[in-house]
């Protein structure tokens, strides 16, 4: 998944980077409000974690140009205001839920599951396709019930295939979703990934095909 943090104190950003980067999340950081507000109206993101005291246009400007453009992006909110009426202000502009600084990074990020747990149509962690089961907490595959030796990118790739059942998901897609700015993107590697998966997944129930012009796809032998 990919995640934007708007966070001007270089240190914190880069903290709660490396939290979900370590998970296998894909991450840009912007530390300016006004570049982030730019940023969001080009890329597309699973999740947007956003302060809302920051030079050029502050949290409360983005949350309201998100919002009122229709883009359904989950936020959540980094506040170090603790009053009930700021929450309640953040709340009603359209963020999904906040934390107050300063916070526990487990529960940034157990807020942070819920929250695409949440946009995904799902009522737990588990993500289920078949007799594929993956643990989106404890970032575990396994399939009937065997787990599976998995990477952090293998991981990813694996469970943005399952989120999407049916449909045939592209390299370009794969991509923007395993790469930040600050990284190469790789079509060659995403073929790497699909190809480790495989031979991973050749003695089990699923396997992932491809069509031509289209993509990938999750499937049940």
């Amino acid at each position: 998944m990919r995640i934007l943090v708007v966070e001007d104190m270089p240190d914190i950003a880069k903290a709660i980077a490396q939290r979900f980067e370590k998970i296998g999340h894909a991450v840009d950081c912007e530390t300016d409000g006004r570049t982030a507000s730019e940023v969001l109206q080009v890329q597309d993101y699973d999740l947007i974690i956003l302060d809302m005291m920051l030079p050029g246009a502050d949290g409360f400007e983005i949350l309201k140009g998100l919002r009122g453009r229709k883009d359904k992006t989950p936020v959540l909110v980094l506040t170090a205001r603790s009053a009930v009426d700021d929450r309640v202000d953040v709340l009603d502009l359209g963020a999904d839920d906040y934390l107050t600084k300063p916070f526990d990074f487990r529960e940034l990020e157990a807020r942070a599951r819920a929250l695409l747990r949440r946009s995904a149509g799902m009522s737990d962690n588990a993500l289920r396709f078949g007799d594929l089961v993956i643990d989106r907490a404890g970032r575990t595959a396994s399939v009937a019930g065997t787990a599976l030796d998995l990477t952090r990118r293998e991981l990813i790739v694996l469970e943005i295939l399952a989120a999407r059942p049916k449909r045939f998901v592209s390299k370009e897609e794969l991509v923007e979703q395993l790469f930040n700015f600050d990284q190469e993107p790789s079509a060659n590697a995403v073929e790497q990934y699909v190809t480790r998966l495989r031979r991973k997944l050749a003695d089990t129930s699923i396997e992932i095909r491809t069509s031509r012009g289209l993509g990938y796809q999750l499937a049940s032998k």
